[in-house]
């Protein structure tokens, strides 16, 4: 019976040992460049547009860079 029952908490100890310290199961996560990003995005689109029409200058960019 004291045979059953170390077997019992060296499995325990096995499988909580791999679960802490195991390979995971997820795969590493994608890494994302700025142009693949949603919210990189929206800043740029929404910069764009704000120079477009806030800026009161009627320049364009080729103009000012002259």
């Amino acid at each position: 019976m004291l045979y059953l029952l170390a077997l019992i908490g060296a499995v325990t100890l096995a499988v909580l040992l791999w679960k802490a310290y195991g390979p995971t199961s997820r795969p590493p996560s994608r890494v994302m460049g700025p142009d693949d990003d949603p919210d990189f995005l929206w800043k740029v689109d929404r910069e764009v547009h704000r120079r477009r029409s806030g800026d009161g200058t009627g320049e364009s960019d080729q103009e000012r860079d002259d």
